[in-house]
């Protein structure tokens, strides 16, 4: 049956049909939806973990154990799966195990633009990657018949454009695949030295191997349309030269490592003028390169930087450029926000009219950095902010710990967070750590972790107790606060910065936008208590603006949490409910 579906959407279905059993992954955007999808799969099953290095040994092991397996991570999560990566491609597989990796070119949604291609070549991995929904699927079967036809895992590659895009695909029927039998073999599978060294060798003949695939695989292929103007390209970027040059030669290449000689110079052969379309970093133009083929243009004209377009590639490459609409004067940009009724905000609020120094991390609360809030300091990767807190009181001495804290949601707490809080304990340090629990992954569009108490396909499951884990840990000072009762909330934080040894606060309030959360009626102002003090505007809310020279509250914003009435100190916020 035809139907359009997402590109994340036709993975998992290509993960069905491939008869994978196992899928782990950790949720980050643009990949997290795979994950999702493929939960609803009675056949396959799925889990979240608390962290990338954790889903990729789990789909490992599970590999190991005989079945086809999967995980799903950004391409930041790649660097936290880097550790078992290395090693997997030394022990190969049983059952075939694929690792899926979005890339984000432009950032959209990521702390940086790396490119995964580099892991690929750098772990000696073959990487595949589509170029819509369709190949999503059929990749993915590819992919599993690389990894057990050469003992080895695949990485497949995404980015942001494929993976929430659209796209016309057709399914078929499962293809149930027995676990494989297990056989103890430790010269494969324990990797000391010893060991490591034969497997080593098996690498690098496997990469030959891989090297005659790449010639003839179907993954890779010509589409000659004459003489003049020839394109390599692979991915989403295959799709923007098509529209920008239908009648051009192409070389798509699917299985982008490792990458064909012979099937590159013959096509180059082929054209007259030879250019290279790759996002993000020259490893096709590289390659070309080095092995004599002649390039008439790539990122000379296209850059580093960002996602391109057909425009853009059309511009670039001489072919006319269609006009479109001008709005006639620049749209207005729209920075992220914290959502109305967000818990973070009120403890960012209080942690910039303190005058802290805060490290902090990855998630909705990434956006405390931005005015009028403008409370954080740093933000590295998952985890940072506890680590880099103490070694940035170490460097400054005892005194640092009373005016700075780290900042870490509770997944990110879950996922990278642990370690660095043992590090401050175990070191003697002094540093304020708040985890803020807001009870659920938020950023990513609200996934469970191990403090929910739910796994992914909504089983429950044991909780785990932040405050636990925290005193497990060596911290004797565990305190829990509403961060929207202001107050309580400042004097907390001022006594834990004062003190003389580590402490954490947890300041927990649920998401505003669960199921379960009930809002309250939405506030309006009273405009003759108002006296136009724009305290409540401290706040940031994206409910409260300036209209007209008065302060309007937006009743299809609002959510009627309160924090606004807690800055006003003349009573002109009130509940719809209640004024007249």
């Amino acid at each position: 049956m035809k139907q359009l579906m997402l590109g994340n959407q036709a993975v998992a279905r290509g993960l069905f049909e491939a008869g994978c059993r196992f899928v782990s992954s950790y949720p980050g955007t643009p990949s997290t939806e795979i994950s999702e999808y493929a939960s609803e799969y009675e056949e396959i099953y799925a889990e979240w973990a608390p962290n990338e290095k954790v889903a990729c040994e789990a789909a490992l092991g599970a590999a190991i154990g005989g079945a086809r397996s999967f995980c799903a991570m950004k391409h930041v999560g790649l660097n936290v799966a880097a550790d078992p990566l290395f090693t997997a491609a030394y022990t190969g597989v049983n059952g075939g195990m694929v690792i899926g990796v979005a890339d984000d070119p432009g950032m959209h949604s990521s702390q940086n633009e790396q490119d995964s291609r580099h892991y690929a070549i750098a772990a000696k991995l073959p990487m595949v990657e589509p170029s819509d929904s369709q190949e999503c699927i059929d990749f993915i079967k590819a992919a599993y018949e690389i990894s057990e036809t050469y003992d080895t895992p695949v990485i497949f590659r995404t980015c942001t454009r494929i993976a929430h895009s659209q796209s016309i695909i057709e399914t078929a029927e499962r293809g149930e695949r027995p676990l494989r039998d297990y056989v103890k073999d430790p010269k494969k599978y324990v990797m000391m030295p010893g060991n490591a060294i034969g497997r080593h060798v098996f690498v690098e003949e496997r990469m030959k191997k891989l090297a005659e695939l790449a010639e003839t695989t179907p993954l890779n292929r010509a589409e000659l349309a004459g003489r003049g103007v020839g394109f390599i390209t692979s991915g989403t970027c295959y799709q923007y030269v098509k529209e920008a040059f239908p009648e051009a030669s192409v070389l798509k290449l699917g299985l982008v490592n490792p990458l064909p000689e012979k099937l590159i110079r013959d096509f180059a052969a082929q054209v007259e003028t030879l250019y290279i379309v790759e996002e993000l970093d020259p490893v096709i133009e590289t390659h070309c390169r080095a092995i004599g083929v002649r390039v008439d243009g790539g990122k000379d004209r296209l850059g580093l930087l960002g996602e391109y377009s057909q425009r853009e590639i059309a511009a670039a490459f001489g072919a006319p450029v269609p006009e479109c609409a001008d709005f006639g004067e620049p749209v207005p940009v729209r920075p992220p926000v914290l959502c109305p009724g967000c818990p973070h905000r009120g403890l960012f609020y209080t942690l910039h009219k303190l005058g802290v120094m805060v490290s902090g991390d990855i998630g909705c609360y990434t956006l405390g950095a931005l005015p009028p809030l403008g409370a954080l300091d740093t933000t590295v990767c998952m985890g940072a902010s506890i680590s880099g807190l103490h070694g940035f009181n170490k460097a400054r001495g005892r005194d640092s710990a009373k005016k700075s804290v780290a900042v870490i949601g509770d997944s990110t707490f879950m996922h990278s967070g642990i370690t660095g809080l043992i590090n401050i304990t175990y070191n003697l340090g002094n540093s304020t750590v708040i985890v803020l629990d807001n009870s659920i992954t938020g950023m990513t569009g609200h996934q469970q972790n191990p403090t929910t108490g739910l796994t992914l396909k909504n089983q429950p499951t044991p909780q785990v107790s932040i405050e636990k884990i925290c005193e497990a840990a060596g911290v004797r000072r565990v305190r829990v606060v509403d961060p929207n009762e202001l107050k309580e909330l400042e004097q907390v934080v001022r006594e834990e910065l004062e003190a003389d040894e580590p402490s954490v606060i947890i300041a927990r309030r649920p998401c505003v936008l669960l199921k379960y959360v009930k809002h309250a009626p939405p506030f309006v102002i009273d405009d003759e208590k108002c006296k136009k003090c724009k305290a409540c505007m401290r706040i940031g809310c994206p409910a409260i603006s300036i209209t007209d020279g008065r302060v309007v509250i937006d009743d299809t914003l609002c959510v009627g949490c309160d924090l606004c009435t807690k800055l006003c100190s003349f009573g002109a916020i009130k509940s719809s409910e209640v004024h007249v």
